[in-house]
């Protein structure tokens, strides 16, 4: 649905010329949890700027089955490289927690951009540690055994960032496993298993991680 623009984009203060031409050229639009913002393979016409909530992205390998890349939160871009003539989206997004969007002018991005250097190199460097991420990803789906791969997921998902979101609350067994690309029984069988170990504990949907150290080391052995 779409709402009122009453509030405008906020890219930050040090970018004010920025703010203005991007508030010019948007529609903002609420999704609630569960619904889809974008699917892969669907025509790209707007990059998508997160004002609040949280997106899950992910790539659809098959009728029923699915890789879940990243979580994307307020202050990031979606289709990004919609600016760069990629007019198809090659990932999908969908609301795990109500979020606020907002579709932004390809071009009017490109021009927020082109004038001004400093705005387009914070968003190369978010892009760069995008990237570093999708290596990651890489490294686990064709090196690691599951107790790695899944370890390697719970650490990106206990990040500061995420943990303020209390994230856990919003992703099922389901989705963890699809983030480290095992089996949905895989996952809550090793999750038991690191409980036991004493690398985390499991309370509810939420996990704690107890011995940073030692879930490290599955994951780099894994």
């Amino acid at each position: 649905m779409v709402k009122p623009e009453k509030e405008k984009i906020n890219i930050g203060q040090v970018f004010p010329e920025v703010t203005k031409i991007l508030n010019q050229h948007k529609t903002r639009i609420t999704y609630i949890k569960g619904e889809n913002i974008f699917k892969q393979g669907a025509f790209a016409p707007y990059v998508i700027y997160i004002v609040s909530g949280l997106v899950k992205v992910y790539l659809q390998t098959g009728y029923d089955k699915q890789i879940n890349i990243s979580i994307a939160r307020s202050g990031e871009f979606l289709a990004f490289s919609s600016i760069f003539g990629e007019n198809i989206h090659t990932y999908s997004t969908q609301a795990i927690k109500d979020a606020e969007i907002c579709m932004i002018e390809k071009d009017n991005l490109k021009e927020a951009l082109l004038g001004n250097p400093e705005f387009a190199l914070q968003i190369t460097s978010k892009n760069y540690r995008n990237e570093r991420h999708l290596f990651e990803i890489i490294k686990n789906l064709s090196y690691k055994q599951m107790r790695g791969k899944l370890a390697s997921v719970l650490l990106y998902l206990s990040i500061d960032e995420f943990l303020e979101e209390h994230i856990f609350e919003y992703l099922s067994r389901q989705d963890i496993a699809d983030f480290a690309s095992i089996s949905t029984e895989s996952a809550i069988k090793f999750l038991k298993e690191f409980e036991k170990e004493e690398i985390i504990k499991l309370s509810g949907k939420n996990i704690i991680i107890v011995n940073h150290e030692k879930l490290e080391q599955v994951s780099k052995n894994g």
